[in-house]
């Protein structure tokens, strides 16, 4: 209890808003029975309350006018800190998404992550990388980092159906994050209506919320979203018809989308089809204001280089600057048919021709029954040049399917009747068959290819009916004659050179095909030829997902899978690289699919050149200008390199492919005809054509040359040697989680078993926890990524997971005002003999914008320890200066309390720290955000400002003409009224843009916080009071300090003449203080050194070395050198290096140094080289 009166300036006082300590910053007394008390919560908020009397009770003064008592327990504060630390670890470990997910990023993921998109604040970009180049890694990344800065709770996934599973399996399985997946039974069961209220990680299928309003509208009546992510974003598309914008539904969601989150990240390979003001639409969705109004050539110009990044597979480099992508080859294999297949094909030909012309006569008017009876001829044609057994099953199905029709028309007496095509088949799925899942084509192909006909009459149908059994008996004849030329080409392929190995193994191939009945009679021959059915296995649409897992993951680690033989339900969204081998069997009338199908081997991981056989009859008439088509490709390769095969889905603009083949089929008997399609594949396939489409994809003038993957690997290698994962995070679970009563055991090396988790833990997670519930046992956890995957697998351990999230909430709730308290500790590695204090610093930078509830918006935050010693002097006290302080006894506490009671250390020591913070770290944090900042502000005012001044100068002399037109009596489209008005609309947007930018461009800093404080004891300082004592216990230090300085610097100054004799270019970081003294560059490696220097006096016996520096060791074991340098008489001989790891394992967290023997250092020691 205490007193009103007891309350005052710089008191720590317990109860005012909470049970934790808040910090007075003033009193004013309203009457005798009441204070107004401004104070400083404990997560650095400032606010104000009125206490009275009856408040007494719960108020507890911790600290009466001295601020800090410094006699908290040491142990506890070393723990306390370190969770703080590891809570706010992307203050110290700049990458820690990289250290904390099983993923190995390559340079252009590291530097879409950490350099484009995550100081973007808000993000609003367009990430547009090549198929292949690990977009969804990076968006992982991402995520993670912003939810270790605090910055998103809740996130939105929209992809295509046929990807949602994929993100749900990557974003689990690489990066621990749980996401649900938005299905029909959870919107029909959610608990508050609104399933986007339920849940805070959501995946959604873009096509979902495209077809539902009603779901859109729960989408926009929920809470903000932090982030939203769009795959396959250019899905969300909008064009110009006709003077007007036509929005296509999903753009309407992308629009909606935008309304209702902070962060927005589009992610499409395929931005740009070509159309500028198309491309400026879909731009819009990221910046309505930058894009408002349809682009005019010559008026407009939207540079878009600040919200989009663009690397094409040709750019992308290893770390070593390797390309990261192998080369990639294709063959076209021609194939004749055999006298009894050429029938075949000419009568089923005549059949689809016929059918086309009388839909083209018969169904004037009837526009759904054109489309579906010529998709379901086109499905027959295809099926014709798939197989035997795909035609002869096609056939069958049909003529099966149109007998019943025939059946039920007789019985019902009907002479007249309409198509038979389903009429829930939705017109648009049609137009999009391309966008649905593998599965749902297979449906609806099958439910149209036998359904759809021409007929309007029972006579009709039964003509139909007869034509199709003629046709089925003439494909059972082909099918049971056992003549395939194209499956004895494929026969032939499988026994080219490149199938087998130098060692004559048999490498694995993919096959791709279309119809599952032709998947079926491949499975069984491939198996038949290589005489081993477990060689071989197949995906399609129908594969179950965790069926479809399996099969992959087979594939990609079991050496007897061989053969795997797939439609396109493997070409999206599916990595098989473990094999470099192809055919296409089936060559898709989407030339955009073979490079989706080529993607699949051909992407990140693969180290081989891969190889694609596209099989073609070039005696049909579709064959005849595919293979025009591959031929012309691979001439333009030769030329240009794989790089044509990335815009294959660009080649035809105006007329589609499908459609080329389609007419040759219908008319390629009349030359003019034939002249003409193989005319327009000439054209598509123009050297000159495909340079200009190589061009309009870049998009952006972005690149990754050598020497930014060369600055980004050494920038990475710095971070590995500081990060927190494994060691730090190990060391403070088990020593905080046995603290609260938490057990486990070492098991194998690196692995531990939870045999109990405290209830409190389990509590703790039921109140704060976002993901999978904690466990009350745990068979295994581990800290390091190559630990989880042995048996049993281990629970990955790391900021994030809910179980450390759990143990750190716990300690902080416990611990946290002693922090404010502050401890003694000792420092054993300190040849010193002064006092000195360390206070955590923290320092935030905000904008003039408020967050949704109320707060300042901030930009940017770091966290420093800081070092100060009596004469108020201050420096930095390196990244976990408490990791190498042990707590003082209470008899060395004893030995120094003469010093420990000066004033300097009683008074106005927090006062010193803040004013450091302030002038040493805000001022230059404030400058750095504003220089990055400011401009990017600018660009985006500069931006905005010219293309609504342009737009509203348009609608105003646009409302002039018009109103002129009315004057003179002519009748207009618009009236005058209407364009005034929407020149006001977007002057009214420009001025609210401008407030939102201004609110930006104020950046400010907010007072910076001491978080928590320590005095360290330099070891120096104890053994010479035991000195002055007269004990004969040993002193590791010489008594003269300032000898032990003179001998640390000519130990320095002797490695750096090594290093710089030895070539390599040597940094002095010895004041950074984080785990070793010089970073040195090797030219010839090109790699960085890590060196810790221990200069020691000649004599002396022993080396001291602290918990920072072992563990920096451990994380870099083959880069660490350990420097001893012995000192006579101030001159330095010449350096001895250690190499590798200084432990087995980290030491244990109560463990701040080791003290080794200098003889057996020397030992390992060698010449510097």
């Amino acid at each position: 209890m205490a007193r009103l009166e007891e309350i005052k300036n710089g008191a720590s006082v317990r109860g005012i808003a909470s049970a934790q300590s808040a910090q007075v910053l003033s009193v004013d007394w309203i009457g005798d029975q009441a204070i107004n008390v401004v104070y400083r919560d404990h997560n650095g908020t400032v606010a104000e309350s009125v206490l009275y009397r009856d408040d007494e009770h719960r108020l507890e003064v911790e600290q009466n006018g001295r601020p800090w008592s410094f006699d908290a327990d040491g142990a506890l504060l070393r723990l306390v800190t370190e969770a703080n630390r590891i809570k706010l670890a992307h203050y110290f470990d700049p990458y820690l998404a990289i250290h904390t997910s099983q993923v190995d990023p390559l340079p252009h993921q590291i530097s879409a992550v950490y350099g484009e998109m995550l100081p973007r604040q808000p993000l609003r970009f367009l990430l547009a990388d090549d198929p292949g180049a690990g977009k969804t890694i990076m968006a992982g990344l991402l995520i993670k980092e912003l939810i270790a800065r605090s910055d998103l709770e809740r996130c939105l996934v929209v992809a295509p159906g046929s990807l949602v599973e994929q993100w749900q399996d990557e974003l689990g399985q690489k990066f621990n994050l749980e996401f649900d997946i938005l299905t029909r039974d959870m919107i029909e069961t959610s608990r508050s209506g609104n399933p986007f209220n339920d849940h805070d990680r959501l995946i959604v299928r873009l096509d979902m919320l495209a077809r539902n309003e009603e779901l859109q509208e729960k989408l926009t009546s929920t809470r903000e979203w932090d982030f939203v992510i769009c795959d396959e974003a250019h899905r969300m598309s909008a064009t110009y018809f006709g003077g007007e914008v036509k929005y296509t539904k999903r753009y309407q969601v992308g629009l909606k989308l935008g309304e209702v989150c902070r962060h927005l990240l589009l992610m499409s390979a395929t931005p740009h089809n070509g159309k500028e003001e198309d491309f400026q639409l879909f731009m819009a969705l990221l910046d309505g204001d930058r894009f408002e109004g349809r682009f005019r050539d010559g008026v407009h110009y939207a540079d878009t280089e600040d919200m989009m990044r663009r690397l094409t597979k040709e750019e992308l480099l290893r770390f070593d600057g390797r390309p990261l992508f192998p080369e990639r080859r294709a063959y076209t294999v021609k194939y004749q048919l055999s006298d009894q297949e050429a029938a075949l094909y000419t009568a089923v030909t005549d059949y689809v021709r016929t059918e086309m012309n009388r839909v083209q006569r018969f169904a004037e008017g009837d526009n759904k029954k054109r489309n579906n009876v010529g998709f379901a001829l086109q499905i027959l044609q295809r099926r014709l040049a798939s197989s035997p057994a795909a035609i002869y099953q096609s056939l069958k199905r049909r003529r099966e399917r149109l007998k019943n029709e025939l059946g039920e028309a007789r019985i019902a007496a009907k002479g007249r009747r309409s198509g038979i095509a389903d009429p829930s088949v939705n017109p648009d799925m049609l137009r999009n068959i391309e966008e649905y899942g593998q599965e749902e084509i297979d449906e609806l192909e099958d439910l149209i290819s036998t359904g759809a006909t021409t007929a309007e009459t029972v006579e009709q149908l039964a003509i139909e009916v007869e034509t199709l059994k003629g046709l089925e008996s003439m494909a059972l004849g082909v099918l049971r004659s056992g003549l395939d030329a194209k499956w004895s080409q494929l026969n032939r392929i499988l026994d080219e050179d490149l199938m087998v190995d130098v060692d004559g193994n048999r490498r694995k191939l993919i096959i791709f095909t279309e119809p599952k009945d032709t998947l079926h009679y491949l499975l069984d021959k491939v198996r038949s030829r290589l005489g081993n059915a477990e060689a071989v296995e197949v995906i399609h649409g129908g594969v179950a997902r965790e069926e479809r897992r399996k099969v992959i993951e087979r594939f990609m680690q079991d050496k007897d899978l061989l053969v795997l033989i797939a439609n396109d339900a493997a070409g999206e969204g599916v990595n098989l690289q473990r094999g470099h081998l192809m055919v296409n069997y089936d060559l898709p009338w989407n030339p955009n699919k073979i490079e989706q199908r080529f993607g699949r081997i051909h992407r990140i991981g693969q180290t081989e050149v891969c190889h694609l056989w596209n099989l073609v009859a070039a005696d049909t008439r579709e064959g005849e200008v595919y293979a025009r088509l591959l031929e012309k490709l691979e001439t333009a390769r030769e030329a240009l390199g794989g790089r044509v095969y990335d815009v294959l889905g660009e080649l035809f603009e105006g007329t589609a492919l499908k459609d080329l083949l389609f007419e040759a089929i219908q008319y390629g008997e009349q030359e003019e005809v034939k002249a003409r399609l193989l005319q327009q594949v000439d054209g598509a396939v123009d050297q000159a054509h495909l340079l200009e489409l190589l061009r309009r994809r870049a998009l952006t003038n972005d690149t990754m040359p050598e020497a930014k993957v060369e600055e980004l690997r050494i920038e990475m290698e710095r971070a590995e040697a500081l990060r927190l994962q494994p060691h730090h995070i190990q060391s403070f679970f088990v020593e905080a989680f046995q603290h609260l009563g938490g057990r486990l055991k070492r098991r194998e090396e690196g692995r531990w078993e939870i045999t109990h988790v405290p209830v409190r833990i389990r509590e703790r997670d039921r109140q704060i926890g976002t993901g999978a519930p904690i466990q009350k046992q745990y068979e295994r956890i581990c800290f390091e990524k190559d630990k989880i995957n042995q048996q049993p697998v281990a629970a990955f351990i790391c900021p994030g997971h809910p179980l450390l999230e759990a143990v750190i909430s716990l300690v902080r709730e416990q611990y946290e005002q002693i922090m404010r308290q502050g401890a003694i500790l000792v420092d054993d590695t300190d040849s010193g003999d002064e006092l000195s204090a360390i206070f955590l610093l923290e320092h935030t930078v905000q904008d003039g914008r408020v967050t949704s509830i109320g707060k300042p918006h901030v930009i940017s935050q770091r966290l420093q320890f800081a070092a100060i010693d009596k004469v108020g002097n201050t420096v930095n006290a390196g990244i976990a200066p408490h990791l190498n302080l042990r707590p003082a006894t209470m008899e060395e506490i004893e030995t120094v309390r003469d010093q420990l009671e000066e004033s300097w250390l009683t008074t106005e020591l927090e006062k010193t720290a803040v004013r450091f913070a302030t002038v040493e770290l805000a001022q230059g944090h404030v400058a750095e955000v504003r220089a990055r900042r400011i401009p990017e502000i600018e660009k985006v005012e500069q931006e905005v400002r010219a293309r609504l001044k342009k737009e509203i100068n348009y609608w105003d002399s646009r409302a002039f003409e018009l109103k002129e037109e009315e004057k003179a009596g002519k009748r207009t489209r618009l009236n005058w009224q209407n364009a005034q008005r929407r020149a006001e609309d977007l002057a009214e947007r420009q001025k609210r843009r401008m407030d939102q930018l201004e609110r930006e461009r104020f950046i400010s800093s907010q007072p910076p916080r001491v978080r928590g404080g320590m005095v360290v004891i330099p070891r120096g300082l104890l053994d010479a009071r035991i000195s002055m004592s007269g004990s004969n216990a040993p002193q590791p230090f010489t008594t003269d300090s300032e000898a032990r300085r003179r001998i640390e610097l000519a130990a320095m100054e002797a490695v750096m003449k090594v290093e710089q004799a030895l070539g390599n270019i040597p940094t002095d970081v010895s004041d950074q203080k984080i785990g070793y003294d010089i970073a040195s560059y090797d030219p010839d490696t090109k790699h960085l050194r890590f060196i810790e220097v221990k200069g020691r006096a000649d004599g002396a016996d022993t080396v001291m070395i602290t918990r920072q520096e072992i563990i920096t060791s451990l994380h870099e074991p083959d880069k660490y050198i350990l420097a001893v340098v012995q000192v006579e008489n101030g001159l330095a001989r010449d350096p001895r290096y250690v190499r590798g790891p200084l432990a087995d394992h980290e030491p244990s967290f109560e463990h701040t140094a080791i003290q080794f023997h200098l003889a057996r250092l020397l030992e390992r020691a060698e010449v510097p080289q």
